[in-house]
C-alpha cells in the first residue's frame, strides 16, 4: 500500500490484508505463510510523521531437527518516525542508536509493503522447532526419533575408539 503524506493532515487510520508468496520471503525454513493482517496509523508530528502498524499472521515453518512443520500464529508492532524530504546518498553512515527507528524519505510516499515483509522476515526464527527437546532424525536411516528408537545400531566414531576402551578397561 502506498500513502500520500502530504494528503496526511490530522491522522490516517487504515486496515488491509496482504498476501505475499513464500517466495517474496526467500526463507528456506519457511513453509507457508497465511493473509497478513495488519492496522496502521500515520500521524503529524512536530518532526515528521508517526508511523505505527500491528500485524498478525500464522506461518509454518519447517522443524531444523525432524523437518515437521509447525505452525505458529505471530504478531509483530512497528514504530517509526518518518522523516521527509532529505536527501539519500549511497555514502556509508554509521547509525546510532536513536536512528533505528526512523525512516527517511526523500519525496512524501511511503510504500509500506517493504516495511511489512521486513518484519515478516525477522518474525521467522533463525532454527525452528517442533519442540525445545526435538531428537531429529536418525543420521543412518533418516527415521524420526520423536516417534521412538528406529533400531539402527550405534556406529562408535573411530576416532573415540581409544578412549571406549579405556571405559571398558575402567570398569573391570
Amino acid at each position: 500500500m502506498k500513502i500520500r503524506l502530504d494528503q496526511v493532515d490530522e491522522s490516517y487510520d487504515w486496515r488491509e490484508t496482504l498476501e505475499l508468496a513464500v517466495g517474496d520471503l526467500n526463507r528456506s525454513e519457511l513453509m507457508a505463510l497465511g493473509a497478513v493482517e495488519y492496522r496502521g496509523r500515520i500521524n503529524p508530528t512536530y518532526e515528521g510523521f508517526l508511523f505505527r502498524v500491528a500485524l498478525s499472521y500464522e506461518q509454518t515453518l519447517r522443524c531444523m531437527r525432524c523437518l515437521a512443520p509447525v505452525t505458529e500464529s505471530t504478531s509483530s508492532e512497528v514504530d517509526l518516525l518518518i522523516h521527509t524530504g532529505a536527501k539519500v546518498t549511497d555514502e556509508e553512515l554509521e547509525l546510532q542508536e536513536a536512528d533505528l527507528g526512523v525512516l527517511v524519505l526523500e519525496d512524501l510516499e511511503l510504500d509500506t509493503r517493504p516495511i511489512l515483509i521486513e518484519q515478516i522476515q525477522l518474525g521467522i526464527p533463525m532454527k525452528p522447532l517442533c519442540k525445545d527437546d526435538c531428537a531429529g532424525l536418525c543420521p543412518s536411516c533418516g527415521a524420526d526419533c520423536n516417534a521412538g528408537p528406529c533400531g539402527c545400531e550405534k556406529a562408535v566414531d573411530p576416532r573415540w575408539a581409544g578412549l571406549a576402551g579405556l571405559k571398558s578397561q575402567s570398569t573391570e
